[in-house]
Protein backbone atom coordinates (compact mmCIF):
# COMPACT_ATOMS: atom_id res chain seq x y z
CA UNK A 1 0.00 0.00 0.00
CA UNK A 2 1.50 3.32 -0.67
CA UNK A 3 1.37 6.01 2.05
CA UNK A 4 -0.24 8.74 0.53
CA UNK A 5 -3.50 8.21 3.27
CA UNK A 6 -5.12 10.55 5.27
CA UNK A 7 -3.27 9.97 8.59
CA UNK A 8 0.06 9.41 6.69
CA UNK A 9 0.41 13.12 5.83
CA UNK A 10 2.26 14.10 9.29
CA UNK A 11 2.92 17.44 8.72
CA UNK A 12 0.19 18.59 7.34
CA UNK A 13 -1.48 17.56 11.01
CA UNK A 14 1.24 19.13 12.81
CA UNK A 15 0.75 22.53 11.04
CA UNK A 16 -3.38 22.43 12.09
CA UNK A 17 -2.59 21.25 15.01
CA UNK A 18 -0.20 23.95 16.06
CA UNK A 19 -2.99 26.34 14.48
CA UNK A 20 -5.93 24.50 16.60
CA UNK A 21 -4.13 23.89 19.99
CA UNK A 22 -5.96 22.31 22.99
CA UNK A 23 -4.59 23.34 26.75
CA UNK A 24 -6.30 21.90 29.95
CA UNK A 25 -8.43 24.38 30.06
CA UNK A 26 -10.44 23.45 27.06
CA UNK A 27 -9.11 25.19 23.62
CA UNK A 28 -6.69 28.13 23.47
CA UNK A 29 -5.67 29.71 20.17
CA UNK A 30 -1.81 30.01 20.04
CA UNK A 31 -0.50 33.12 17.88
CA UNK A 32 1.37 31.51 14.84
CA UNK A 33 3.94 33.59 13.23
CA UNK A 34 4.03 31.77 9.90
CA UNK A 35 0.15 31.06 9.48
CA UNK A 36 -2.47 33.39 9.82
CA UNK A 37 -5.69 31.25 10.55
CA UNK A 38 -7.97 33.97 8.89
CA UNK A 39 -5.79 33.78 5.48
CA UNK A 40 -5.66 30.10 5.81
CA UNK A 41 -7.86 27.50 4.00
CA UNK A 42 -8.11 29.22 0.74
CA UNK A 43 -7.12 26.26 -1.48
CA UNK A 44 -7.85 23.00 -2.07
CA UNK A 45 -4.40 21.72 -0.20
CA UNK A 46 -4.84 24.22 2.72
CA UNK A 47 -8.50 22.47 3.65
CA UNK A 48 -7.31 18.67 3.01
CA UNK A 49 -4.54 20.12 5.67
CA UNK A 50 -7.28 20.95 7.55
CA UNK A 51 -9.46 17.75 7.10
CA UNK A 52 -6.21 15.69 8.24
CA UNK A 53 -5.90 17.66 11.50
CA UNK A 54 -9.65 16.95 12.10
CA UNK A 55 -9.02 12.39 11.42
CA UNK A 56 -5.97 13.08 13.33
CA UNK A 57 -8.08 12.61 16.75
CA UNK A 58 -9.13 9.09 15.50
CA UNK A 59 -5.57 8.07 16.57
CA UNK A 60 -6.77 8.49 20.64
CA UNK A 61 -8.63 4.76 20.15
CA UNK A 62 -5.08 3.18 20.22
CA UNK A 63 -2.66 6.33 20.49
CA UNK A 64 -0.67 7.45 23.26
CA UNK A 65 -0.74 6.57 26.76
CA UNK A 66 -4.46 7.33 27.59
CA UNK A 67 -6.20 5.76 24.56
CA UNK A 68 -9.83 4.84 24.63
CA UNK A 69 -8.88 0.77 23.86
CA UNK A 70 -6.65 0.02 27.22
CA UNK A 71 -8.77 2.31 29.25
CA UNK A 72 -12.33 0.67 28.75
CA UNK A 73 -11.09 -2.43 28.76
CA UNK A 74 -9.53 -1.47 32.12
CA UNK A 75 -13.01 -0.78 33.64
CA UNK A 76 -14.78 -4.13 31.77
CA UNK A 77 -15.17 -7.65 33.89
CA UNK A 78 -12.61 -8.95 30.80
CA UNK A 79 -9.48 -7.29 32.07
CA UNK A 80 -7.33 -5.27 34.37
CA UNK A 81 -5.92 -2.20 34.50
CA UNK A 82 -2.38 -4.25 34.81
CA UNK A 83 1.12 -2.20 34.43
CA UNK A 84 4.01 -2.14 36.77
CA UNK A 85 2.14 -1.04 39.94
CA UNK A 86 -1.31 -0.12 41.53
CA UNK A 87 -0.24 3.72 40.88
CA UNK A 88 1.00 2.93 37.38
CA UNK A 89 -1.43 5.09 35.07
CA UNK A 90 -3.80 6.40 38.16
CA UNK A 91 -6.54 7.51 35.78
CA UNK A 92 -6.59 3.20 34.38
CA UNK A 93 -6.07 2.14 37.95
CA UNK A 94 -8.94 4.19 39.76
CA UNK A 95 -11.82 3.47 36.49
CA UNK A 96 -11.04 -0.49 36.76
CA UNK A 97 -11.45 -0.47 40.45
CA UNK A 98 -14.22 2.27 40.63
CA UNK A 99 -12.43 4.71 42.81
CA UNK A 100 -12.11 6.79 39.77
CA UNK A 101 -13.33 11.11 40.77
CA UNK A 102 -12.34 14.21 38.96
CA UNK A 103 -8.65 14.49 39.99
CA UNK A 104 -7.89 11.03 39.10
CA UNK A 105 -9.46 11.01 35.51
CA UNK A 106 -7.14 12.16 32.56
CA UNK A 107 -7.88 15.20 31.06
CA UNK A 108 -7.49 14.51 28.33
CA UNK A 109 -10.80 12.35 27.77
CA UNK A 110 -12.24 15.13 27.55
CA UNK A 111 -10.19 17.94 26.06
CA UNK A 112 -8.54 15.51 22.85
CA UNK A 113 -12.09 15.28 21.78
CA UNK A 114 -12.75 18.90 22.16
CA UNK A 115 -9.65 19.84 20.14
CA UNK A 116 -11.76 17.79 17.54
CA UNK A 117 -14.67 19.68 17.35
CA UNK A 118 -12.68 22.66 17.40
CA UNK A 119 -10.69 21.78 14.39
CA UNK A 120 -13.81 20.56 12.57
CA UNK A 121 -15.64 23.91 13.74
CA UNK A 122 -13.21 25.66 12.07
CA UNK A 123 -13.16 24.06 8.54
CA UNK A 124 -16.58 23.60 8.58
CA UNK A 125 -16.67 27.96 9.39
CA UNK A 126 -13.85 28.05 5.89
CA UNK A 127 -15.09 26.00 3.54
CA UNK A 128 -18.03 27.82 1.88
CA UNK A 129 -14.86 30.13 0.89
CA UNK A 130 -12.47 27.62 -0.32
CA UNK A 131 -11.42 27.56 -3.96
CA UNK A 132 -12.25 23.69 -5.14
CA UNK A 133 -14.24 21.75 -6.69
CA UNK A 134 -17.82 21.67 -5.10
CA UNK A 135 -18.59 17.91 -5.10
CA UNK A 136 -14.93 17.67 -3.63
CA UNK A 137 -16.15 20.36 -0.99
CA UNK A 138 -18.89 18.75 -0.10
CA UNK A 139 -17.21 15.45 0.33
CA UNK A 140 -14.86 17.13 2.96
CA UNK A 141 -17.60 18.97 4.44
CA UNK A 142 -19.48 15.16 4.81
CA UNK A 143 -16.44 13.73 6.38
CA UNK A 144 -15.67 16.69 8.59
CA UNK A 145 -19.39 16.59 10.11
CA UNK A 146 -19.25 13.10 10.55
CA UNK A 147 -15.99 13.18 12.49
CA UNK A 148 -17.35 15.67 14.42
CA UNK A 149 -20.46 13.31 15.30
CA UNK A 150 -18.29 10.95 16.09
CA UNK A 151 -16.36 12.61 18.88
CA UNK A 152 -19.63 14.18 20.04
CA UNK A 153 -20.55 10.49 20.31
CA UNK A 154 -17.58 9.60 22.32
CA UNK A 155 -17.99 12.85 24.58
CA UNK A 156 -21.39 11.67 25.74
CA UNK A 157 -21.22 8.15 25.93
CA UNK A 158 -18.94 8.94 28.58
CA UNK A 159 -20.11 11.90 30.36
CA UNK A 160 -23.42 12.29 29.34
CA UNK A 161 -23.52 16.04 30.32
CA UNK A 162 -21.43 17.86 27.76
CA UNK A 163 -21.17 21.45 26.09
CA UNK A 164 -22.73 20.95 22.63
CA UNK A 165 -20.47 23.71 20.72
CA UNK A 166 -20.94 24.01 17.09
CA UNK A 167 -18.72 26.87 16.00
CA UNK A 168 -15.43 27.91 17.01
CA UNK A 169 -15.60 29.42 20.03
CA UNK A 170 -13.36 31.91 21.47
CA UNK A 171 -11.21 30.65 24.27
CA UNK A 172 -12.59 33.10 27.04
CA UNK A 173 -16.04 32.77 25.87
CA UNK A 174 -15.38 28.90 27.16
CA UNK A 175 -16.10 29.88 30.73
CA UNK A 176 -19.49 31.26 30.12
CA UNK A 177 -20.37 27.86 28.22
CA UNK A 178 -22.99 25.60 29.15
CA UNK A 179 -23.98 22.02 29.05
CA UNK A 180 -26.21 20.85 27.32
CA UNK A 181 -29.14 18.10 27.39
CA UNK A 182 -27.60 14.47 26.47
CA UNK A 183 -31.08 14.15 23.92
CA UNK A 184 -30.23 17.01 22.63
CA UNK A 185 -26.55 15.90 22.05
CA UNK A 186 -28.23 13.20 20.59
CA UNK A 187 -30.23 14.83 18.44
CA UNK A 188 -27.49 16.86 16.37
CA UNK A 189 -25.28 13.42 16.40
CA UNK A 190 -27.99 11.84 14.40
CA UNK A 191 -28.28 14.93 12.18
CA UNK A 192 -24.92 15.07 11.28
CA UNK A 193 -25.05 12.15 10.55
CA UNK A 194 -27.81 11.78 8.09
CA UNK A 195 -26.44 15.06 6.19
CA UNK A 196 -23.00 13.77 6.16
CA UNK A 197 -23.86 10.09 4.54
CA UNK A 198 -25.56 11.50 1.07
CA UNK A 199 -22.05 13.01 0.29
CA UNK A 200 -19.82 10.72 1.75
CA UNK A 201 -18.43 8.11 -0.82
CA UNK A 202 -19.52 4.39 -1.17
CA UNK A 203 -16.14 2.82 -1.94
CA UNK A 204 -12.90 3.84 -0.53
CA UNK A 205 -9.70 3.37 -2.95
CA UNK A 206 -7.49 1.63 -0.65
CA UNK A 207 -3.78 2.75 -2.37
CA UNK A 208 -4.68 6.75 -2.24
CA UNK A 209 -7.76 7.33 0.34
CA UNK A 210 -7.32 4.49 3.06
CA UNK A 211 -8.44 5.38 6.36
CA UNK A 212 -10.70 7.91 5.31
CA UNK A 213 -14.45 7.21 5.94
CA UNK A 214 -17.17 6.27 3.61
CA UNK A 215 -20.96 5.96 2.99
CA UNK A 216 -21.20 2.35 4.49
CA UNK A 217 -19.21 3.53 7.98
CA UNK A 218 -21.38 6.39 8.09
CA UNK A 219 -24.89 4.52 8.54
CA UNK A 220 -22.85 1.73 10.54
CA UNK A 221 -22.30 4.69 13.07
CA UNK A 222 -25.71 6.01 12.72
CA UNK A 223 -27.09 2.68 13.40
CA UNK A 224 -24.56 2.36 16.79
CA UNK A 225 -25.64 5.88 17.82
CA UNK A 226 -29.76 4.53 17.55
CA UNK A 227 -28.46 1.52 19.71
CA UNK A 228 -27.10 3.40 22.30
CA UNK A 229 -30.19 5.71 22.06
CA UNK A 230 -32.64 1.81 22.44
CA UNK A 231 -34.15 3.33 19.20
CA UNK A 232 -34.08 -0.21 18.06
CA UNK A 233 -36.28 -0.14 15.23
CA UNK A 234 -34.02 2.75 13.64
CA UNK A 235 -30.99 1.18 14.30
CA UNK A 236 -32.17 -2.22 12.86
CA UNK A 237 -33.51 -0.50 9.33
CA UNK A 238 -30.48 1.15 8.91
CA UNK A 239 -27.52 -1.74 10.12
CA UNK A 240 -29.37 -4.01 7.66
CA UNK A 241 -28.08 -1.57 5.04
CA UNK A 242 -24.65 -2.30 5.44
CA UNK A 243 -24.65 -5.36 6.76
CA UNK A 244 -27.10 -6.61 3.88
CA UNK A 245 -27.39 -10.60 3.12
CA UNK A 246 -25.35 -12.14 6.78
CA UNK A 247 -22.31 -14.08 5.68
CA UNK A 248 -23.46 -12.28 1.99
CA UNK A 249 -23.33 -9.84 -0.32
CA UNK A 250 -23.87 -6.29 0.85
CA UNK A 251 -23.64 -2.90 -1.14
CA UNK A 252 -20.91 -1.48 0.32
CA UNK A 253 -18.63 -4.93 -0.60
CA UNK A 254 -17.96 -5.94 2.99
CA UNK A 255 -17.33 -9.75 4.05
CA UNK A 256 -16.12 -11.09 7.07
CA UNK A 257 -13.07 -12.56 6.52
CA UNK A 258 -12.69 -16.61 6.29
CA UNK A 259 -10.12 -16.91 9.05
CA UNK A 260 -10.66 -14.87 12.16
CA UNK A 261 -6.90 -14.53 12.91
CA UNK A 262 -6.41 -12.78 10.02
CA UNK A 263 -7.92 -9.89 11.55
CA UNK A 264 -5.19 -9.80 13.42
CA UNK A 265 -2.45 -9.89 10.72
CA UNK A 266 -0.44 -6.36 11.21
CA UNK A 267 -0.42 -5.71 7.32
CA UNK A 268 -3.59 -6.45 6.52
CA UNK A 269 -5.02 -3.40 6.68
CA UNK A 270 -8.40 -1.79 5.11
CA UNK A 271 -9.76 -5.18 4.87
CA UNK A 272 -13.18 -6.71 3.06
CA UNK A 273 -14.37 -6.59 7.34
CA UNK A 274 -12.70 -3.31 8.36
CA UNK A 275 -15.30 -0.56 7.81
CA UNK A 276 -13.86 2.24 10.30
CA UNK A 277 -10.16 2.39 11.06
CA UNK A 278 -7.88 3.99 13.51
CA UNK A 279 -4.63 4.14 11.53
CA UNK A 280 -1.04 3.67 12.74
CA UNK A 281 2.47 4.32 11.24
CA UNK A 282 6.08 3.19 12.44
CA UNK A 283 6.69 6.52 10.01
CA UNK A 284 6.28 9.60 12.19
CA UNK A 285 9.69 8.52 13.88
CA UNK A 286 8.19 9.53 17.38
CA UNK A 287 10.43 9.98 20.46
CA UNK A 288 10.13 10.28 23.82
CA UNK A 289 9.91 14.04 23.69
CA UNK A 290 7.46 13.83 20.99
CA UNK A 291 5.05 11.18 22.60
CA UNK A 292 1.89 12.52 23.21
CA UNK A 293 2.33 15.79 21.83
CA UNK A 294 0.01 14.92 19.20
CA UNK A 295 2.85 14.60 16.50
CA UNK A 296 3.39 10.82 17.00
CA UNK A 297 1.46 8.40 15.28
CA UNK A 298 2.41 4.85 16.86
CA UNK A 299 0.38 2.54 17.66
CA UNK A 300 0.69 2.70 21.78
CA UNK A 301 -1.94 0.11 23.14
CA UNK A 302 0.80 -2.62 21.44
CA UNK A 303 3.94 -1.87 23.73
CA UNK A 304 1.06 -1.33 27.17
CA UNK A 305 -0.24 -5.07 26.84
CA UNK A 306 3.04 -6.85 26.00
CA UNK A 307 4.36 -8.58 29.03
CA UNK A 308 7.29 -7.55 30.67
CA UNK A 309 10.20 -8.49 30.60
CA UNK A 310 9.56 -11.37 27.74
CA UNK A 311 12.25 -13.51 27.01
CA UNK A 312 11.80 -16.31 24.46
CA UNK A 313 13.61 -19.63 25.72
CA UNK A 314 13.32 -21.97 22.80
CA UNK A 315 13.57 -21.04 19.05
CA UNK A 316 9.68 -22.25 18.36
CA UNK A 317 8.45 -19.58 21.44
CA UNK A 318 6.86 -16.68 20.04
CA UNK A 319 8.79 -13.26 19.13
CA UNK A 320 6.59 -11.12 21.73
CA UNK A 321 8.32 -8.03 22.31
CA UNK A 322 8.54 -6.85 25.99
CA UNK A 323 5.72 -4.43 27.50
CA UNK A 324 4.20 -2.70 30.13
CA UNK A 325 1.81 -5.46 31.20
CA UNK A 326 -1.40 -3.24 31.22
CA UNK A 327 -4.92 -5.19 30.57
CA UNK A 328 -4.22 -8.56 31.80
CA UNK A 329 -7.14 -11.16 31.05
CA UNK A 330 -9.66 -11.85 34.22
CA UNK A 331 -9.85 -15.40 34.39
CA UNK A 332 -13.39 -15.11 33.62
CA UNK A 333 -12.98 -14.08 29.93
CA UNK A 334 -10.23 -17.18 29.78
CA UNK A 335 -12.63 -19.45 31.04
CA UNK A 336 -15.53 -17.90 28.53
CA UNK A 337 -12.80 -18.56 25.27
CA UNK A 338 -11.72 -21.69 26.42
CA UNK A 339 -12.91 -24.43 23.78
CA UNK A 340 -13.76 -21.62 21.53
CA UNK A 341 -11.45 -21.42 18.14
CA UNK A 342 -10.88 -17.83 18.82
CA UNK A 343 -9.29 -18.21 22.24
CA UNK A 344 -5.54 -18.59 20.20
CA UNK A 345 -5.94 -15.26 18.10
CA UNK A 346 -7.07 -13.69 21.58
CA UNK A 347 -5.50 -14.97 24.65
CA UNK A 348 -1.73 -15.40 25.12
CA UNK A 349 -1.00 -18.22 27.53
CA UNK A 350 2.21 -16.68 29.17
CA UNK A 351 1.83 -18.93 32.15
CA UNK A 352 2.02 -21.75 29.75
CA UNK A 353 4.96 -20.95 28.04
CA UNK A 354 6.70 -20.24 31.51
CA UNK A 355 4.98 -23.72 32.92
CA UNK A 356 6.79 -25.54 29.29
CA UNK A 357 9.84 -23.95 29.56
CA UNK A 358 9.38 -21.95 26.33
CA UNK A 359 9.72 -18.25 27.77
CA UNK A 360 10.00 -16.01 31.04
CA UNK A 361 8.52 -12.70 31.69
CA UNK A 362 8.07 -10.62 34.85
CA UNK A 363 4.67 -10.55 36.19
CA UNK A 364 3.49 -6.99 36.95
CA UNK A 365 0.34 -5.63 38.80
CA UNK A 366 -3.00 -7.94 38.24
CA UNK A 367 -0.91 -10.32 36.24
CA UNK A 368 -2.97 -12.94 35.23
CA UNK A 369 -0.48 -15.28 33.31
CA UNK A 370 -3.18 -14.07 29.88
CA UNK A 371 -2.50 -11.39 28.03
CA UNK A 372 -4.35 -9.57 25.12
CA UNK A 373 -2.45 -10.98 21.62
CA UNK A 374 -5.09 -9.33 18.76
CA UNK A 375 -2.82 -6.55 19.81
CA UNK A 376 0.18 -7.89 21.33
CA UNK A 377 3.59 -6.63 20.22
CA UNK A 378 6.12 -8.90 17.81
CA UNK A 379 9.55 -8.67 16.91
CA UNK A 380 8.35 -8.75 13.18
CA UNK A 381 6.10 -5.59 14.07
CA UNK A 382 9.33 -3.58 15.12
CA UNK A 383 10.30 -0.62 13.02
CA UNK A 384 13.17 -0.35 11.16
CA UNK A 385 13.02 3.29 10.58
CA UNK A 386 13.99 6.32 13.08
CA UNK A 387 12.61 7.49 16.88
CA UNK A 388 12.07 5.03 19.81
CA UNK A 389 10.93 1.63 18.60
CA UNK A 390 8.12 1.30 21.08
CA UNK A 391 6.45 3.99 20.41
CA UNK A 392 6.12 3.49 16.31
CA UNK A 393 4.33 0.23 16.11
CA UNK A 394 2.26 0.45 12.57
CA UNK A 395 -1.10 -2.41 13.43
CA UNK A 396 -4.22 -0.16 12.86
CA UNK A 397 -7.64 -0.96 15.28
CA UNK A 398 -10.94 -0.86 14.04
CA UNK A 399 -13.25 1.47 14.83
CA UNK A 400 -16.25 -0.74 13.24
CA UNK A 401 -16.02 -4.37 12.04
CA UNK A 402 -18.94 -6.45 9.85
CA UNK A 403 -18.72 -8.56 12.83
CA UNK A 404 -19.52 -5.92 14.92
CA UNK A 405 -22.40 -4.53 12.76
CA UNK A 406 -23.87 -7.94 12.78
CA UNK A 407 -24.42 -8.66 16.41
CA UNK A 408 -25.46 -4.66 16.48
CA UNK A 409 -28.14 -5.44 14.46
CA UNK A 410 -29.34 -9.04 16.37
CA UNK A 411 -29.10 -6.72 19.48
CA UNK A 412 -31.75 -4.34 17.62
CA UNK A 413 -34.03 -6.81 16.86
CA UNK A 414 -34.02 -8.04 20.00
CA UNK A 415 -32.07 -11.14 19.76
CA UNK A 416 -35.17 -13.01 18.03
CA UNK A 417 -36.57 -13.81 14.83
CA UNK A 418 -34.97 -15.61 11.40
CA UNK A 419 -32.67 -12.60 10.48
CA UNK A 420 -31.12 -12.03 13.92
CA UNK A 421 -30.58 -15.79 14.24
CA UNK A 422 -28.84 -15.90 10.56
CA UNK A 423 -26.95 -12.46 11.68
CA UNK A 424 -25.13 -14.72 14.98
CA UNK A 425 -24.88 -17.73 12.46
CA UNK A 426 -22.66 -15.91 10.33
CA UNK A 427 -19.86 -14.50 12.79
CA UNK A 428 -20.05 -17.99 14.65
CA UNK A 429 -19.91 -20.07 11.49
CA UNK A 430 -16.80 -17.77 9.78
CA UNK A 431 -15.61 -18.55 14.13
CA UNK A 432 -15.92 -22.70 12.79
CA UNK A 433 -18.05 -22.52 16.37
CA UNK A 434 -21.40 -24.19 16.05
CA UNK A 435 -24.96 -23.18 15.63
CA UNK A 436 -26.60 -22.04 18.49
CA UNK A 437 -30.67 -20.73 18.89
CA UNK A 438 -30.00 -16.38 18.61
CA UNK A 439 -31.49 -14.84 22.15
CA UNK A 440 -30.78 -11.82 23.79
CA UNK A 441 -28.44 -13.63 25.82
CA UNK A 442 -26.54 -15.46 23.22
CA UNK A 443 -25.64 -12.30 20.85
CA UNK A 444 -24.51 -10.18 23.82
CA UNK A 445 -22.39 -13.23 24.83
CA UNK A 446 -21.22 -13.40 21.15
CA UNK A 447 -19.89 -9.81 21.50
CA UNK A 448 -17.94 -10.89 24.02
CA UNK A 449 -16.32 -13.24 22.27
CA UNK A 450 -15.70 -11.96 19.35
CA UNK A 451 -15.16 -8.46 20.42
CA UNK A 452 -12.79 -8.90 23.35
CA UNK A 453 -10.33 -6.55 23.93
CA UNK A 454 -11.42 -4.19 21.59
CA UNK A 455 -13.13 -2.02 24.22
CA UNK A 456 -16.50 -2.16 23.26
CA UNK A 457 -17.23 -4.75 26.81
CA UNK A 458 -17.52 -1.57 29.00
CA UNK A 459 -20.28 -0.18 26.56
CA UNK A 460 -22.23 -3.28 26.13
CA UNK A 461 -22.52 -3.59 30.24
CA UNK A 462 -23.64 -0.03 30.72
CA UNK A 463 -26.30 0.10 27.44
CA UNK A 464 -27.84 -3.50 28.55
CA UNK A 465 -27.93 -2.93 32.52
CA UNK A 466 -25.39 -5.39 33.20
CA UNK A 467 -22.91 -3.65 34.58
CA UNK A 468 -24.29 -3.52 37.95
CA UNK A 469 -24.09 -6.93 38.52
CA UNK A 470 -21.25 -8.18 36.17
CA UNK A 471 -19.15 -5.09 37.99
CA UNK A 472 -19.95 -5.25 41.40
CA UNK A 473 -17.02 -7.09 43.14
CA UNK A 474 -14.82 -4.20 41.45
CA UNK A 475 -17.01 -1.76 43.28
CA UNK A 476 -19.41 -0.37 40.85
CA UNK A 477 -21.84 1.53 42.37
CA UNK A 478 -25.24 1.47 39.63
CA UNK A 479 -26.52 5.34 39.42
CA UNK A 480 -22.84 6.60 38.95
CA UNK A 481 -20.54 4.74 37.79
CA UNK A 482 -22.45 4.49 34.12
CA UNK A 483 -20.85 7.63 33.27
CA UNK A 484 -17.21 9.20 33.97
CA UNK A 485 -16.85 12.26 36.37
CA UNK A 486 -16.02 15.24 34.13
CA UNK A 487 -12.23 16.36 34.66
CA UNK A 488 -11.25 18.81 37.89
CA UNK A 489 -9.51 21.09 35.51
CA UNK A 490 -12.47 21.72 33.29
CA UNK A 491 -14.24 23.02 36.03
CA UNK A 492 -12.31 25.54 37.65
CA UNK A 493 -13.97 28.89 36.23
CA UNK A 494 -16.68 27.25 34.03
CA UNK A 495 -20.09 27.17 34.66
CA UNK A 496 -20.31 23.41 33.90
CA UNK A 497 -21.89 21.16 36.61
CA UNK A 498 -20.15 18.19 38.15
CA UNK A 499 -22.13 15.36 37.43
CA UNK A 500 -24.13 13.31 40.19
CA UNK A 501 -22.47 11.49 42.48
CA UNK A 502 -18.85 12.49 42.13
Amino acid sequence: MKYRNIKLIVLAAMALSALNSCTDSFVEVDPIASIDESNYYKTETEAYSGLVAVYDIMKKESGGFENMIAMLNAGSDDFYAGGGSASDGAGMQSFSNYTINPASLPNSFWTDYYQGIYRANVLLQKLPTTNMDATKKARFVAETRMLRAYYYFQLVTMFKNIPLITEPVNPTSYYNVLQAKPEDVYAFIENELKAAITDLPTTINAETEAGRVSQGAGKALLGKVYLFEKKNTEAAQILAEVNGTPGGANPYGYSLLTNFADLWKVDNKFNSESIWEATHTSKSNATWGAWGSGTDEGNSLNVMVGPRGYSAATPTAPKYETGWSFNTVTQDLHDALVGDTRYDATIADLSNLVATGQATYSPGYMDTGYFLKKFMPTNADLTTGGGDVVLNYRQNTYVIRLADTYLMEAEALGGTGERAQALLNAVRRRANMPVITVSMDAVMKERRLELAGEGHRWHDLIRTGQAASKLASRGFVAGKHEIWPIPLNQLTNTKLIQNDKY
